[in-house]
C-alpha cells in the first residue's frame, strides 16, 4: 500500500490501522476540553455534553474530568450517561411516551419538557428532580430551516404568547443556535429578555442549549463568558450550556483507502467508505467535509470525485484535488470527523461500519471497537 507524502507528514498515525477507522484524536480532545473548562472556571457556568452529536463513551471517564454532566435526548442517551458518565443527567424530548418515562426518571437528574400539556402530564412524577420547560424565543439567527428551532411552524418550545403565567418548574430552557458564535447568543437573549423576562428572577436555572461553537479558533470566547456572567449575575440563576460539537470539533478523522479509479468525464476515486453511510451529514446538511492535504476541484493537479462502494449513485462525498495522483491503496483522512459521525452511521447496502479507535497523545493507537456481520444482521428481523 502506497502512502502519500502529504499524508505521512501531516498525520503520522501508527502502521496497521485497518479502514475505514474512525479516528479520535486524544489531543485535539483535551485542547477542546481545556478551553471548555476555562469557561466554567471563569464564570461559573456547568457546560454538559450534548451526546446526539458525541456518544464515544469509551472517553467519557475523561470527560467527566472536564464537563459538569450530559444531555440525553431520550431514554437511551440518559441511560448511557448514567452509566458512563458520572456527573449530572438532563433529560430534553419533544415528547415523552408513558412507556418510557418511569425508566427515564431512574437516570434524570433535569427533565426539560417541550409542551404545558407534558408538563402537566409528567410533573408529579418528577419528585426529587429539577424540573424544567423549553421556551422559543422566536428569534432566527441562521438561514437553513432545517436546523432552525424558531422557525415557523416549530414544535419545539413554548412562546411566550402560550404561557400567562409562570410555570411550576426550576428552569427554563432553549436551543436556537447551530455551529454559531457569540454574536448570535447575545441577539437571542435579548429575545428571550425580552419575551420571557417576567419570569426569568423565578428560575433556579437558565439553560442556553447547544449549537455554541466555543472551540473554533474565531469563536469569540470573551464575550461567551461576558453575556454568561452578566445573564447569571442579573438574575440569580445557575446557567447551563450544553454543546455537541464544541466538545469534540475537529478531534477526529475518519481513515479510508482508495480500491478503484474510473474515469467518466473526470477521474473518481471509490474508497471504502460512504458519505450515505459513515457521515450522512454531508449528504443531508450538506456539506463538503475536509480533507487533509487536499484543495478545491482544480487547485492542485489532480482533481478527484471521491465516492464511495454503495449502489447509491447519488454517495458523493465530493471533489478534491491533490499535488500527487491518487493510486489504489492509498489512505486518505478526513477531518473532524468525531462528531454527528459515529452517532448517525448506518448499515445501508451491508456496508460495515468503520473502526473505532483512539489516537493517544503518547502516538500509540488503540482499537475501542470493531463491527462485524452480526451488528448489521442484528438490526434486521
Amino acid at each position: 500500500m502506497s502512502i502519500p507524502y502529504w499524508w505521512t507528514e501531516m498525520y503520522p498515525l501508527p502502521d496497521g490501522i485497518a479502514t475505514p477507522a474512525y479516528v479520535l484524536d486524544e489531543a485535539a480532545l483535551l485542547h477542546d476540553l481545556e478551553i471548555l473548562r476555562g469557561v466554567q472556571a471563569r464564570t461559573g457556568a456547568k457546560i454538559l455534553l450534548a451526546q446526539k452529536a458525541f456518544s464515544m463513551y469509551a472517553v467519557y471517564p475523561l470527560l467527566s474530568q472536564y464537563l459538569a454532566g450530559t444531555t440525553a435526548s431520550g431514554l437511551y442517551e440518559a441511560r448511557l450517561g448514567r452509566e458512563t458518565f458520572p456527573g449530572e443527567v438532563h433529560v430534553y424530548s419533544p415528547a415523552y411516551t408513558e412507556a418510557e418515562f418511569g425508566e427515564i426518571l431512574q437516570y434524570a437528574d433535569h427533565i426539560v419538557f417541550n409542551s404545558l400539556r407534558q408538563l402537566a402530564q409528567f410533573r408529579d412524577r418528577c419528585t426529587g428532580r429539577s424540573i424544567g420547560l423549553r421556551i422559543n424565543p422566536e428569534c432566527s439567527t441562521q438561514e437553513t430551516a432545517l436546523y432552525d428551532p424558531c422557525a415557523p411552524g416549530s414544535r419545539l418550545g413554548v412562546r411566550a404568547c402560550d404561557l400567562t403565567a409562570f410555570p411550576e418548574v426550576d428552569g427554563l430552557h432553549f436551543h436556537t443556535l447551530c455551529e454559531q458564535n457569540a454574536d448570535a447568543l447575545a441577539e437571542t437573549l435579548s429575545a428571550v429578555e425580552e419575551r420571557f423576562g417576567a419570569y426569568l428572577h423565578r428560575c433556579r436555572w437558565v439553560n442556553f442549549g447547544g449549537g455554541h461553537h466555543i472551540t473554533r479558533p474565531d469563536y469569540d470566547l470573551k464575550r461567551l463568558e461576558q453575556l454568561i456572567t452578566a445573564f447569571s449575575e442579573k438574575y440569580g440563576v445557575q446557567v447551563y450550556l450544553e454543546p455537541g460539537e464544541a466538545v469534540a470539533l475537529r478531534a477526529g478523522y475518519l481513515v479510508t483507502q482508495v480500491l478503484d479509479i474510473v474515469h467518466n468525464g473526470m477521474d473518481i476515486a471509490i474508497l471504502d467508505t460512504s458519505a450515505a453511510c459513515h457521515m450522512p451529514d454531508v449528504l443531508e446538511m450538506p456539506y463538503r467535509p475536509p480533507l487533509c492535504g487536499s484543495g478545491q476541484p482544480g487547485e492542485k493537479v489532480h482533481t478527484y470525485r471521491l465516492s464511495s462502494r454503495t449502489c447509491l449513485a447519488g454517495d458523493i462525498i465530493g471533489d478534491y484535488s491533490f499535488d500527487q495522483p491518487l493510486s489504489i491503496g492509498d489512505r486518505l483522512c478526513f477531518e473532524d470527523m468525531a462528531i454527528y459521525s459515529m452517532v448517525k452511521n448506518n448499515t445501508f447496502n451491508g456496508m460495515p461500519l468503520p473502526d473505532i479507535g483512539i489516537l493517544h497523545t503518547d502516538g500509540r493507537y488503540e482499537l475501542v471497537k470493531r463491527f462485524g456481520y452480526a451488528d448489521f444482521k442484528e438490526r434486521l428481523s
